[in-house]
């Protein structure tokens, strides 16, 4: 058996929303903050819709990298364009000296058909690694878009009260760059986004979820998995489906595998220590029911919270993958593709940052987060500088969470009326940890 690594980057929309309740607000929430947040919620509103209905996929985000820019520049920011292919850099030089603080939104689509039935709904398509396929923003990268447009312009309005700068980070291909290409941020840090001029000290960020609209969560440390692309090359005998005994079936050991995976996790590893997940999502071999195949080959994903945990899980897999193998003739390859390490709030950034986060939406509207084994790669903007990335609750008035479409679904929606208490949360966030620095 061989193994490989190879170290890419990887790894993760939209209805009309229905009239709800107010969201509550605290009363401490910075009146200039308020009001510029309340003057261009309709702004905010539109652009993402024009996001939702132009989605672009990864490293392909050309008119979303030059509708940001344009944008930004009738702001008065200084912007940098071409950063890892597609990605926009703004700069926000405030009236007062002071640290430099980054915040950061991702602007990539997904390879899905939408099927909410919005009137602003997506009909593009494009070709993805040889297909024709719709391309929806069905994990949220819209809403994050205009939510960091929304708090750019906020910001910007109150220039001479900023103690510092602000540094704006519209970045491409967090969802994966193709295939043989670079991309994400990953490729931004490599070209520079952290340095220069203007290096920020800390960063912020948000991902929209389907939860209660307005609500946001947090957790301190590990709050989203590291992330492992898994592919299993199973190489057999073929041989005509009547006479198994003369080849080598390399679906029945295929099979095995995928069985014996799962016993990794769940009576293999410590479970108290950290949880962890191995997922065959697709898998392939053979074209005819009487015919053995000569390979077959195994797609997923490994997801991991602890470093201990995650070489104990890839040694395990070595080995069971290649016993199985073996004892029936046949040989196996394993190809190993890091994603993306976990993503860490920093403890310290993240106590500090707290009373923020419930001034901007309310002390009620802010709770903490289980573990999720979804992965990000403002991970590695994390492990550069301090972080503290949230998630802000999106879901339909009147849907239970639980029934709420997930992100990466065609149906999944994002509930306008949440949009605003993401452009306080960022806005927040960033002046107060700049003020807090004088």
């Amino acid at each position: 058996m061989k193994i490989k690594l190879i170290n890419i980057v990887t790894v993760l929309g939209v209805w009309l929303t229905l009239p709800g309740p107010a969201l509550a607000q605290s009363a401490s929430l910075d009146p200039t903050i308020k009001a510029g947040s309340d003057r261009i919620e309709q702004d905010v509103i539109q652009w993402r819709h024009y996001f939702h209905q132009n989605p672009e996929l990864s490293n392909r985000e050309f008119n979303t990298s030059k509708r940001v820019a344009t944008q930004l520049q009738e702001m008065g920011l200084d912007v940098q364009t071409g950063i890892a292919h597609t990605g926009v850099v703004g700069i926000l030089k405030g009236g007062k000296p002071g640290p430099v603080v980054a915040l950061r939104a991702d602007m990539d689509a997904l390879p899905v058909e939408e099927k909410t039935g919005l009137t602003f709904a997506s009909t593009v398509r494009a070709n993805y690694l040889g297909q024709d396929v719709g391309v929806m923003h069905a994990c949220g990268h819209d809403a994050h878009i205009a939510i960091l447009l929304g708090t750019a312009k906020v910001l910007s309005d109150m220039k001479a009260q900023i103690p510092g700068t602000i540094k704006f980070i519209f970045q491409p291909a967090e969802e994966g760059a193709p295939p043989g290409e670079k991309g994400g941020a990953k490729l931004m840090i490599e070209e520079g986004v952290l340095g220069g001029t203007y290096k920020p000290a800390a960063i912020f960020g948000l991902h929209v979820w389907p939860d209660e609209a307005g609500v946001i969560k947090y957790r301190a440390k590990g709050a989203m998995a590291a992330a492992d692309n898994l592919k299993i090359i199973v190489h057999g005998k073929q041989a005509h489906g009547s006479s198994p005994w003369v080849g080598v079936d390399p679906i029945i050991v295929s099979a095995q595998i995928m069985t014996a995976l799962q016993l990794i996790p769940s009576r293999q590893l410590n479970i108290t220590t950290a949880p962890s997940v191995i997922t065959i999502g697709s898998i392939h071999g053979g074209v005819r029911g009487n015919i053995i195949p000569a390979e077959v080959i195994m797609n997923g994903t490994i997801r991991t919270f602890d470093v201990g945990v995650r070489e104990e899980l890839l040694h395990r897999l070595q080995r069971t993958v290649t016993a199985i193998a073996e004892s029936a003739g046949a040989s196996a390859e394993i190809i190993i593709d890091p994603y993306a390490p976990v993503t860490y709030n920093d403890p310290t950034l993240t106590a500090k940052m707290l009373p923020s986060l419930e001034k901007a939406v309310g002390k009620e509207n802010v709770t903490g987060s289980t573990l999720i084994m979804g992965a990000e790669d403002f991970s590695f903007f994390q492990e550069k500088i301090p972080g503290l990335y949230v998630f802000l609750g999106v879901k339909q008035d009147g849907v239970a969470a639980e029934e709420a479409a997930s992100n990466h679904s065609p149906y999944f929606y994002v509930n306008d009326r949440a949009l605003k208490n993401g452009v306080r949360t960022l806005s927040t966030l960033a002046f107060d940890y700049l003020a807090a620095s004088q």
